[in-house]
């Protein structure tokens, strides 16, 4: 019976991504933009079925102006200025990213936002990686 117990965690585990799957789909993203530029780069993390979006975890890319350059999950959101947006719990997490990207070094951040496996708000944790102007980021659902 535990042993069953034990299978059905690590089956309902691979269904979302993982911490070091996030770190490492961002250095993918980093490496991409680094052999081909930022158009190409922008247009492949929009794909919804392309290499940047696995389950749950996608990237998005953010100027440092708080404007979505590239959104793996949510066309709807590239081009518009963020900065201001807050999530149900009022934390202004797109003006908090900026802050924390300005110090040039990777970081995961904590907030709450809308799961679009589950279409529910849940806890998420995003991993950041400033390059340039641009913040890189791709983050987990803490179920």
């Amino acid at each position: 019976m535990l042993a069953l117990a034990g299978l059905l965690g690590q089956v309902q585990a691979a269904e979302f991504a993982t911490k070091p799957e996030a770190e490492a789909m961002v250095r993918k993203g980093l490496n991409y933009l680094k052999a081909n530029g930022r158009d190409k780069t922008y247009a492949e993390i929009d794909k919804h079925d392309g290499q940047f979006v696995d389950r749950d975890l996608y990237l998005v890319i953010y100027g440092l102006d708080g404007v979505v350059r590239a959104h793996g999950a949510n066309a709807r959101m590239i081009g518009k200025n963020l900065l201001e947006m807050k999530d149900v719990d009022g934390k202004p997490f797109i003006r908090e990213r900026v802050e924390l990207a300005r110090k040039k070094v990777p970081f995961w951040q904590d907030y709450k936002f809308t799961d679009p496996v589950s279409g529910k708000i849940e806890p998420k944790s995003m991993y950041c990686v400033p390059e340039a102007e641009l913040i890189m980021c791709g983050g987990i659902y803490l179920r």
